[in-house]
This record gives structure tokens, C-alpha cells and sequence, in this order.
């Protein structure tokens, strides 16, 4: 990954920090005076010299009454970055159920004589995730113990569930080599259980000898990829791995002393899964004698083999605590697919859209369903509507676990920030979905006062050009934990975890392999 997305995560001890807050003693408080001095402290939070260049916006609610707390640019539309997720991930839990399974299928046409099969194989994807290499392996055994031995016709690959555009629209052409912006088709394949689809894992190791190239493998093995490999074995690892541009060559330079591993697109995630496929079918002994095509199964086609990935309630936990931008894209397709027949964001967004505006969004825009786009724009009230509707949904349970927990260090628990506000009252506390891109972050979500009441908040950060201003984001997060409306805040110390960044604006999610 470029070393512009790339983060030390070099983490401090723990640090007294002091939050200079305003608060009057226990006595002379008034009925208001808890809400008075939440305002005071985080207009004095905001008023960071960071911000002053860009475009602040906060809203914090009652998440029980509505009541807003504090307000600064409610309406003012933002780039929200991830933030745009919790629309997405709320509308395909709406629309698809939590019980939605995507399913790959193996179909025949033709006549069956024997072990041999005259006619062609189908392999139709409608968008699965989750799809590994050993899934490819285990649709191709169950073919071969169908007691199919040899094809006379092609193996044809299936993804006419979704539309054929691979990228989403305002996406920046130079980070297609990333895996966060991979490109979304009906058929693809995760290398491990992040599911990060459409990608493969470049392991890069030490040659026999300083000086000597190093050595290349794949997860999961392919050849798909090709590989200009221009590292040698040295003292430091100090490498990049980048696929060129419009291209499945893979370039590797640099030194590298131990083992390192980095994610890496394909081009044509189709053509990927139909060649994972195909070397699982020669694996177990099958045998297909055409080439391997591109074709819609026809009707009528006999299913031989499927797989169904895991229900979208277990889903939500890997797309939402890993911010995982291909899940967004392929749920907004999906929900496309479901609401008008069509799978394509156009489809899916407008579903998206519409489910947004009838829970409490009437300014929202979205020209993708993950927030890579820096035209995709929503407002602090928007969102905090958005998250006391949800409240009352009958899987709302379910979306609210799957939401990133401060401070929890388990990566399937605390997510994108299991490095953040550890030590505070707000560890374990906050639920909420982080949000970055260059110049943009953004933390909303819920989270429990002192008083025990339930509060909503967004914070929208955009254009700084400074330093990472995500610990403004957690000052704010951390005073929400403290308030009570009958109490002065503890306004001593709270302790903030530091972390220090070669990059100002990174997604925790984005740090593959150096996680948050």
C-alpha cells in the first residue's frame, strides 16, 4: 500500500489530558445547568485552531425524548466519509432481512451421459462476499461427486445479477490498486475472513541471500496475477506492492528482511472467481474441454452444486466493525436487485435514498453506498434522525451490535475503534461508525450519559489541513459518556489513547496489514 495510506502505529502510554470545561459547583446548579455546561465545554472543544479552515458540524440528541443538546451547522450537507454506511447498512437490513444469504450456483445445460456432461457449466454469482477459495473448492467437489468427470462444452461465468460497471462513481482511479476500492461484480472471491472481496493476499519473503530477489506466493494460490518482481532480500522490509493500472501485473519493489503480506485488487473480479473455479474443478477431476466464457445461464439450466454465504446478521459484523467498502457496494446493488430488479447503484441508491428520507434524512445525497465518494453528502441532523428512527426497527438490536465499541481491543468487537478513547468513560460505551478520507472524518453514533441516558450524536469534521483532528472526536465522545444534567462533569483529567500517524486522515479499517 502506498506510504500515503499507510499508518505507524506507533501508540503513547496513556496521557493525562486536561479538558479545560466549564462547570459551577453541585450547589448553585441550576435545573439546566448540566446542558449549560455540556454547550460551554464543547464549544470549547471545537474551537481547536484545526478546525478553523474547514467546516465543523455537531448534533447531539436525546436519543429517548429528541431533545437537542448541542447544535453547531446541523443542516449543513458534509462529506461524511464511512458515515454514509449507517444509511446503507441500515437500508439493506430493511430491505433484504437479516436472514439475506447471497448464493452461488453451478448449473448444467445439455445432456448427461454417464460422467460426461455435453452441453456447458455455469457458475452464476449474485454478489457473495464471503466467497473464499476453499468455497470454490468445495462447489467443485460436490460437482465431481455429482459423478460429473468431463465437459464437453465451456465453463461459463455468470454475473448478470448486478450490472457490469465495476467502480463507483467519483472513485479516484489511482487507488484502484487498493482494497478498499475493489472493483464489485456478482462474482468474486475474499482471500481470508475479513472478506475483503475482489482482493488476493501478496505475501513477499526473504530470497537466499542478501541481494537475491525476494519470494513471492498468494493467498489464496493463483495465477491470475502476474508479477514484476523487482525486490531484493535486504537488511529492512521497506516494499510496495501495487497492481498497475488497468492491468493483473503486480509490481514489487523495495527491500524486505521478514515476511510481509499486503492486499491487492484484481481487474475483472469475474474472470478471478471463474479461474479459482475452474483449477478447483482439474483439482477434483473434472475435466472441462472449452474455454472459459462469459455468459448468462440460461433458463432452465439444472443447479448441481450451491452454496449460500451467511445470513446479513452476520454479515453486519465484518462490514460494519471493519468499515469494509465492498460490502456496502455489493449490499446497495443487492438492494437494488430486490426492490426494482435491477442491480446497480442507480437502483440501489435510490432505495437507499428513499429509506433515509423516511427515517428522518430530507437532505442526503449518495453516489455510492460506502462513502469513497467525496460527492456523497448528509447533515449532522440527518444522521442523529436517522439513529433515534432506528431505535424503534425490530432488528435495530442486531445493527447496533455490529457497530464498532470504543476502546474494546477485539477487532470483531471494537473495530475501527478498538484504539480509541481506551481508559475513558466512553470505552465500551460508545457504539458508533468512524469515517475518513483526506480532510474528512467523521464520528457518529450512541452512547450512555452519567445520568444513564440514552444520547445520539454526529460530529462531521471537513477540509482541516492539519493533523488528524479524530481526538476532537473523542473529546467530544468522552464528555457525552460524563454528562449528567444534575451534576457538574468530572473535569479533572480523562485519559485519551494517542496515536500517532505518518498520514493525517486514515481509515482505521484502511491499515492492512498494520491494523489500529
Amino acid at each position: 500500500m502506498r506510504s500515503s495510506r499507510r499508518t505507524t502505529i506507533s501508540v503513547s502510554a496513556l496521557l493525562l489530558v486536561g479538558l479545560a470545561w466549564s462547570s459551577a459547583p453541585a450547589s448553585a446548579l441550576e435545573p439546566t445547568s448540566g446542558v449549560t455546561d455540556l454547550v460551554k465545554d464543547i464549544d470549547q472543544i471545537l474551537s481547536d485552531a484545526r478546525l478553523a479552515p474547514g467546516r465543523t458540524g455537531v448534533v447531539v440528541k436525546s436519543a429517548a425524548s429528541g431533545e437537542k443538546l448541542y447544535s453547531q451547522d446541523p443542516d449543513k450537507i458534509l462529506t461524511p466519509a464511512s458515515n454514509a454506511k449507517l444509511v446503507t447498512s441500515a437500508a439493506a437490513v430493511d430491505s433484504l432481512g437479516l436472514d439475506y444469504r447471497f448464493t452461488t450456483s453451478v448449473l448444467s445445460t445439455g445432456r448427461r451421459a454417464g460422467s460426461v456432461l455435453t452441453g456447458n457449466l455455469y457458475l452464476k454469482g449474485t454478489g457473495d462476499p464471503t466467497m473464499l477459495g476453499a468455497d470454490y473448492d468445495a462447489l467443485a467437489a460436490r460437482v465431481a461427486a455429482s459423478g460429473i468427470k468431463v465437459v464437453t462444452g465451456k465453463l461459463a461465468a455468470d454475473d448478470t445479477w448486478f450490472d457490469s460497471v465495476p467502480l463507483g462513481t467519483d472513485w479516484a482511479w489511482d487507488d484502484e490498486p487498493y482494497y478498499y476500492s475493489a472493483q464489485i461484480s456478482a462474482l468474486t472471491a475474499s482471500p481470508d475472513t475479513d472478506y475483503d472481496a475482489g482482493t488476493v493476499i501478496v505475501s513477499v519473503s526473504p530470497g537466499d541471500a542478501a541481494g537475491k530477489p525476494v519470494k513471492v506466493s498468494t493467498t489464496p494460490e493463483t495465477g491470475y496475477l502476474k508479477f514484476d518482481n523487482r525486490a531484493t532480500t535486504g537488511a529492512e522490509t521497506n516494499v510496495t506492492i501495487e497492481r498497475q493500472h488497468s492491468t493483473n501485473t503486480v509490481l514489487i519493489t523495495g527491500t524486505v528482511a521478514e515476511k510481509y503480506d499486503d492486499w491487492v485488487t484484481v481487474d475483472d473480479p469475474t474472470g478471478y472467481a471463474a479461474s479459482l473455479f475452474r483449477k478447483a474443478l482439474s483439482k477434483h477431476g473434472v475435466r472441462v474441454l472449452g474455454t472459459t466464457a462469459r455468459e448468462a445461464a440460461p433458463a432452465g439450466a439444472t443447479t448441481v452444486a450451491s452454496h449460500d454465504s451467511m445470513p446479513l446478521s452476520e454479515l453486519l459484523i465484518p462490514f460494519m466493525k471493519l468499515s469494509n467498502n465492498m460490502h456496502a457496494e455489493i449490499l446497495t446493488k443487492a438492494i437494488g436487485r430486490k426492490v426494482s430488479g435491477a442491480g446497480t447503484w442507480s437502483a440501489g441508491l435510490a432505495a437507499v435514498t428513499s429509506f433515509g428520507q423516511a427515517n428522518g434524512m430530507p437532505a442526503l445525497r449518495m453516489r455510492d453506498g460506502s462513502g469513497l465518494s467525496r460527492v456523497d453528502g448528509l447533515t449532522p441532523d440527518g444522521i442523529t434522525n436517522l439513529l433515534t428512527a432506528l431505535r424503534a426497527k425490530p432488528w435495530f438490536s442486531t445493527w447496533y451490535d455490529a457497530l464498532p465499541i470504543a476502546g474494546d481491543p477485539d477487532r470483531m468487537v471494537g473495530g475501527t475503534l478498538r484504539s480509541r478513547m481506551r481508559g475513558t468513560p466512553a470505552a465500551g460505551n460508545v457504539h458508533g461508525k468512524t469515517g475518513s478520507l483526506t480532510g474528512v472524518t467523521s464520528l457518529s453514533g450512541y452512547v450512555t450519559s452519567a445520568d444513564n441516558e440514552p444520547l445520539v450524536f454526529s460530529v462531521m469534521l471537513n477540509q482541516f489541513l492539519s493533523a488528524s483532528p479524530k481526538d476532537i472526536e473523542d473529546k467530544i465522545a468522552i464528555r457525552l459518556a460524563q454528562f449528567s444534567r444534575t451534576a457538574p462533569a468530572d473535569v479533572a483529567t480523562v485519559q485519551l489513547r494517542q496515536v500517532q500517524q505518518d498520514s493525517a486522515d486514515v481509515e482505521c479499517s484502511w491499515l492492512k496489514p498494520a491494523e489500529c
